[in-house]
């Protein structure tokens, strides 16, 4: 099998796990399961299938610094609670655009302030392009519960952001990040059953065999595990381009999938949204992505002499990953 065609397999692999991470939230409401349960489901399976590497983790973690693991599970704490909320309130379309339509714009803005991270001109139109793709979203839904739907979207958005800055900062690799952070949110879960804040059906074993086993599935094996794997192995095997192009075909999918999922009929504004978001995400993408690329023709092979006189300067931090 080439290259390209395991690329493709997995790229195949993350686009669908994606699409179902957005319309299982879109389907908690109409479950046997609490968003509480989703969350222990969503954050124990991951740690049960990487659970060989917690040793690994914990050495590591031993040294890493308080302030960036706290970053790392305060950002996807939030993630999780407001996509709920947000999707509870809206469309599987919106789930499905929103968050990762307004990742990069947070992203860019707060790396700015942290790192003084300069932004292109073209990567502006398209956080411009973004923006006008959030005031259509409010603009257009039809009740103020629809628009704070989308505005727990955004706030989604934005807890993402502070993960995907946090995995900047932090030393642990992939899988190392992943226990740290399922680990927490699981234990944060099960005291907020415990302790009665948020009710559970999973413990009282109320829910049905059937919506645990699917939301095990896709929430834990597909999103926790299968979708960082098989993204990363298409960015390896196609490129960083091609892969953050075809990442733009989830809101898509998401759309088209919610029709006959729940009946969702996506309205000439909807459709709009998802396009702005879309189109921003791209031109945002594709532009850090090519700025990277010229970066690195013109960088050195090798280190310079240093020039008499000179004096050591610190280095200018990279760009945060973009999702």
């Amino acid at each position: 099998m080439s290259s390209r065609t395991v690329g493709l397999l997995a790229m195949t692999t993350a686009l669908v796990c994606w699409t179902g991470f957005a319309l299982s939230i879109r389907g908690i409401g109409t479950s046997s399961l609490t968003p509480a349960d989703v969350a222990v489901l969503r954050f124990a399976v991951p740690l049960l299938v990487l659970s060989p590497w917690i040793p690994r983790t914990w050495r590591r973690l031993r040294t890493e610094r308080p302030l960036v693991v706290l970053a790392l599970c305060a950002g996807a704490a939030p993630h999780f609670v407001a996509s709920a909320i947000g999707g509870h309130l809206t469309s599987a379309a919106l789930v499905g655009s929103v968050i990762p339509g307004v990742v990069p714009l947070f992203v860019a803005g707060l790396a700015s302030l942290i790192w003084r991270v300069r932004t292109s001109p073209v990567q502006l139109l398209g956080l411009l392009v973004i923006v006008a793709g959030v005031v259509v979203s409010v603009l257009t839904v039809g009740s103020g519960a629809q628009a704070a739907g989308v505005a727990a979207l955004a706030v989604a958005g934005l807890a993402w952001s502070v993960y995907t800055l946090a995995l900047r900062a932090t030393g642990l690799d992939p899988v190392g990040a992943a226990l740290t952070v399922c680990t927490a949110c699981l234990i944060g879960a099960l005291l907020a059953i415990g302790i009665g804040i948020t009710p559970s059906h999973l413990f009282p074993a109320t829910a049905t065999v059937s919506d645990v086993v699917l939301y095990g599935l896709v929430q834990g094996v597909g999103v926790g595990v299968l979708a960082s794997l098989g993204y990363t192995i298409a960015v390896r095997r196609l490129g960083a381009e091609p892969a953050a192009t075809l990442s733009a075909i989830s809101p898509v999918l998401v759309t088209l999938a919610a029709i006959p999922m729940f009946g969702e009929r996506p309205t000439a504004a909807t459709l709009a949204s998802v396009g702005l978001f879309i189109a921003g995400v791209l031109v945002f993408n594709l532009a850090g992505l090519r700025a990277a690329r010229r970066a690195a023709r013109f960088r050195p092979r090798a280190p310079l002499p240093e020039m008499p006189g000179a004096t050591d300067t610190a280095a200018a931090p990279r760009r945060p990953p973009s999702p």
